[in-house]
């Protein structure tokens, strides 16, 4: 049951950022140890360099979040300092998730940076290779959380809720690719709301917001279904939240903040901007993004981003960021399940004007 005093902590703090990276090498160790007690000690080598080079840089607002809800959720009797390191052991977990999440991404797009240095499937020419990479950071997802949970409550709760978020990440990848027409011309016709919402829901929403919070609520020993059916609503309407403040930043984004290259027009992405265009521009407007959009001429895309300005798509966004975090505050306002507001409107306050 969650606990109604909500003591003085930050979603993402510095102190609890530099604590998560204390209990990083124990993740290294222990995935290692996994991987030797097979007698392959270069696969033990190998797999400590991939994750150095694709986990810890980031943000780690998932696995941040994740700590900071548990900490909220958590009777503070039961806060003690094992029950806190599993919470950031479980927070590495997201991250390790997020982490293969992103490699297949950059493969699939065939991006070139991410945190501003070169994709791992870039690096030494690893090319395809880095698939089978995605695959051993996943099996050290589902080590970890056997080593240190079986025998727990949470224990299959944890499982389910990280092989369901990576069926629904899987499925919302499949649609961004289909809709963007696997890096051929995309048929516009195709990009409606309702297609765009599918996509960023189960693309990023179930992976970027849901994931780290549920996954909290079944450590802390929740049990109420009804407090998991209010959490789910709220927090997919901020995972989408974010990901079209993401589809502003791939368009209007600066790299030295961001980290990574912004390629959604010339990729043709099923985006909010495209989306948005597509149900303002005049019969010859349209024209011009059917001949330009999807296309990797720098002149092509340019000719996008001026035809998005001559829409006023970007007062359009910022007027609908505005509206929709109200809304969202609103509808965190409103519920009604017992789990303190304070985790929500925290973690939504964490993404609003985000610039990276």
């Amino acid at each position: 049951m969650a606990h109604s005093v909500i003591p003085t902590i930050q979603v993402t703090s510095k102190e609890e950022s530099q604590q998560l990276m204390v209990v990083w090498p124990d993740i290294i160790r222990d995935i290692k140890e996994a991987i030797e007690n097979f007698d392959v000690p270069d696969i033990a080598k190998w797999i400590e360099k991939v994750l150095q080079y694709n986990v810890p840089h980031g943000k780690k607002n998932r696995g941040l979040g994740l700590i900071y809800a548990y900490k909220l959720l958590e009777p503070n009797d039961q806060l003690t300092e094992e029950n806190i390191r599993l919470a950031r052991i479980l927070a590495w977990c997201v991250e390790l998730t997020q982490a293969y999440f992103l490699i297949m991404d950059d493969i699939e797009d065939q991006s070139l940076f991410r945190r501003g240095q070169p994709c791992w499937y870039r690096y030494n020419d690893l090319g395809l290779a880095a698939v089978n990479d995605c695959f051993m950071i996943q099996g050290s997802v589902f080590y970890l959380i056997r080593k240190h949970f079986k025998g727990k409550d949470c224990y299959v709760n944890l499982l389910e809720t990280f092989q369901d978020v990576t069926m629904k990440a899987a499925m919302g990848q499949s649609l961004d690719l289909h809709f963007s027409n696997f890096g051929r011309k995309p048929n516009l016709d195709l990009f409606t709301t309702n297609q765009y919402n599918s996509i960023i829901e189960f693309k990023t929403a179930y992976c970027t917001t849901y994931l780290p919070v549920i996954l909290a609520m079944h450590l802390a020993g929740i049990k109420d279904q009804d407090m998991f059916k209010e959490a789910t609503t709220i927090l997919t309407e901020i995972g989408c939240f974010f990901q079209i403040q993401d589809d502003y930043l791939d368009c209007y984004g600066d790299f030295e903040v961001c980290g990574k290259d912004n390629t959604d027009i010339q990729e043709g992405k099923c985006t909010w901007f495209i989306v948005e265009a597509l149900q303002r521009v005049t019969p010859q407007q349209r024209k011009i993004l059917e001949e330009c959009y999807g296309d990797l001429d720098r002149e092509k895309v340019q000719r996008v981003k001026q035809l998005f300005n001559d829409l006023n798509l970007l007062d359009a966004y910022f007027g609908y960021e505005k509206e929709t975090h109200n809304l969202i505050n609103v509808h965190i306002m409103q519920m009604s399940s017992g789990l303190p507001h304070n985790l929500f409107f925290d973690i939504l306050k964490k993404y609003y004007h985000r610039v990276s």
